[in-house]
């Protein structure tokens, strides 16, 4: 079995540790918060003070981290960094949603020390990462991604493979774009039912079962109409703007026009603005209130 580093106990990445803890691997683990790693010391894993100290001797190194900052402290950033610390030969996967130009970064630093870089930004909820139930979103060398297959099985029922190194990314934020871009309509479209006064039940059932009824807006439809709306949301305002942000930088670096992308960015801007940790279906609010 592997020596992994594993960096980021979020509410996706405490899963996907105990995950690699439960197939047999030795599992080490950093976190800003040495709390939320309590359960997975118990089930075995050992902690690291640093993501130097959980890369040092392993055979790869997983990160499931908010955002670019977080993800440039914790591999590049520093003598404490991951990526300083990898013996050549050892695999970088980042798991995290992060923009287009931070996964090349990444990838060349790895390059430059002799590490194989997997970009491998994931989809799925928390139940799913504790399931081992993930989809892998993977950018990397046919070789590189065959070599890392057994480190990956544990964490998912399906591994998708773009392309080199980006590819994986690339998806996930048009992909993640295009979701941003659904629920802001959704939240526009509850709107305007609400001002015409319209049957609340009728509108959801007409609508989950309509042409526009994607995954996205049918998880969304009566939290929104309802304002049902989760304390303890798998998806913030703020983390949807950041991975809205994300995808339209892509898109706009790639020359690809993007104005329903940059209105739903715009809206989930002012969401953040008002409660930057608050369950995403909050959108509405927001739209009903402007």
């Amino acid at each position: 079995m592997a020596k992994i580093a594993f960096l980021g106990l979020g509410r996706m990445g405490i899963g996907m540790a105990s995950r690699l803890l439960g197939a047999g691997h030795q599992v080490t683990v950093w976190n800003r918060t040495r709390s939320k790693a309590e359960s997975l010391l118990a089930s075995g894993a050992q902690w690291a003070a640093t993501p130097a100290e959980a890369a040092a001797n392993a055979d790869a190194a997983i990160a499931m981290l908010a955002d670019d900052a977080a993800s440039r402290r914790a591999w590049l950033e520093s003598e404490d960094a991951a990526q300083k610390h990898l013996a050549r030969g050892a695999f970088v996967i980042e798991c995290s949603t992060i923009s287009y130009s931070h996964v090349l970064e990444l990838a060349a630093a790895a390059k430059v020390k002799g590490l194989r870089y997997i970009d491998s930004p994931v989809t799925g909820l928390p139940n799913a990462a504790a399931a081992g139930d993930l989809t892998l979103l993977v950018g990397a060398e046919q070789a590189d991604l065959d070599a890392a297959r057994p480190l990956l099985a544990p964490l998912c029922k399906a591994i998708h493979h773009f392309g080199p190194v980006g590819a994986g990314s690339g998806y996930k934020l048009m992909i993640n774009l295009m979701g941003s871009v659904q629920i802001a309509a959704l939240a526009e479209g509850l709107a305007l039912a609400q001002k015409l006064g319209l049957n609340h039940d009728a509108v959801a059932a007409a609508i989950e079962s309509g042409a526009a009824a994607s995954p996205q807006v049918v998880r969304y439809c009566r939290p929104m109409m309802e304002r049902a709306f989760s304390n303890n949301p798998t998806f913030t305002t703020e983390l949807r703007h950041k991975d809205a942000s994300y995808g339209v930088a892509l898109a706009n670096a790639m020359g690809v026009p993007a104005p329903l992308g940059e209105a739903a960015t715009a809206w989930w801007n002012a969401a953040k603005a008002v409660a930057p940790t608050a369950d995403e279906a909050r959108l509405i609010d927001v739209v009903a209130k402007s």
